[in-house]
């Protein structure tokens, strides 16, 4: 039978982790006639189907999946073993795929990714933003960034961003005016709350401590969103009592739209992490991007001088 091209294993790992033909071939720049064809060059080599395909949709089969799971970190190696000699060429290039959640998007890195692009204009940076924790390896990242509670033991994890984050409970005025406020966190569940739901229906307690005594509270929640931007604007309108990262709330905090309630209890927790696997040949421009946060910031590009 021999063994299958690489080209061939590698336009399967893209169909399979986009899911699509058409949306594998935007990011590899092919066109979806070609990977498919490729795909079933493959099939016929293997003697096995791998990917399910309907009109709306494509899914490995149970084989397809195997072969994914097993296949993501040795193409991993091959593509970091290509992406080392971009040392010897200059500058790094190539793709730095990121999963992040959606907190750190907004809050951590539009202040690293600028420097980051500046520094390494051959590098593109991809970014899928989601608060689920993947598996990064077979999602097609090269790294991930989550806090240290969702991160698995056998990833390798470097501090990114603040060292310390809190969870700040706030309402607007025209809601304590006709709700008064909570005194002790208890007393939240008699009130009104804007909840953060996660797409996969989970919806956290909050969590208040003061001199190490823990209160979690439930709240049924008068609005469950997973839009950051909604739920600020229905507690600026005064719908109920929202709790929420600190560097989010700021300015409306600064301004007075929102009013700080319980500040003794607000807990604080570490920050994020760029979490991925170990692996022996790094990708350049994950290892750049590493590089780069390992510096002052003082001597990233656009920086002060």
């Amino acid at each position: 039978m021999g063994e299958p091209p690489l080209a061939d294993l590698e336009a399967f790992a893209a169909v399979a982790r986009a899911r699509s033909f058409r949306g594998a071939a935007q990011g590899r720049g092919a066109s979806p006639s070609s990977l498919s064809e490729a795909v079933r060059r493959l099939e016929a080599r293997l003697g096995l189907r791998l990917l399910n395909r309907t009109t709306r949709s494509v899914t490995p089969t149970e084989a397809g999946q195997r072969l994914l799971e097993r296949l993501a970190p040795a193409l991993g190696e091959v593509s970091a073993a290509l992406e080392a000699l971009d040392g010897l060429r200059g500058s790094p290039s190539g793709t730095l795929r990121l999963n992040v959640p959606g907190i750190v998007a907004r809050v951590v890195l539009p202040r690293i990714t600028g420097r980051f692009l500046a520094r390494y204009p051959g590098i593109v940076l991809e970014l899928t933003v989601e608060d689920s924790f993947v598996d990064v390896l077979a999602a097609g990242c090269d790294a991930g960034i989550r806090y240290d509670e969702s991160i698995e033991k056998d990833m390798i994890a470097v501090p990114l961003g603040p060292r310390r984050q809190r969870y700040v409970l706030a309402a607007a005025p025209a809601y304590l005016a006709a709700h008064g406020a909570p005194g002790h966190p208890r007393e939240v569940l008699a009130h009104r709350c804007i909840r953060h739901r996660f797409l996969s229906g989970t919806m956290l307690p909050w969590e208040f401590e003061r001199e190490g005594q823990v209160v979690r509270v439930s709240p049924e929640g008068a609005l469950r969103a997973n839009s950051i931007e909604l739920e600020i604007a229905a507690a600026a309108d005064g719908l109920g009592l929202i709790y929420g990262f600190e560097e989010v709330l700021a300015p409306l905090l600064a301004d007075g739209r929102l009013v700080p309630l319980l500040p003794e209890w607000w807990q604080s927790f570490p920050g994020p992490c760029l979490y991925y696997a170990g692996r022996r040949h790094m990708p350049a421009p994950l290892r750049a991007f590493m590089d780069l946060l390992r510096e002052p910031e003082s001597r990233w590009p656009g920086a002060p001088g």
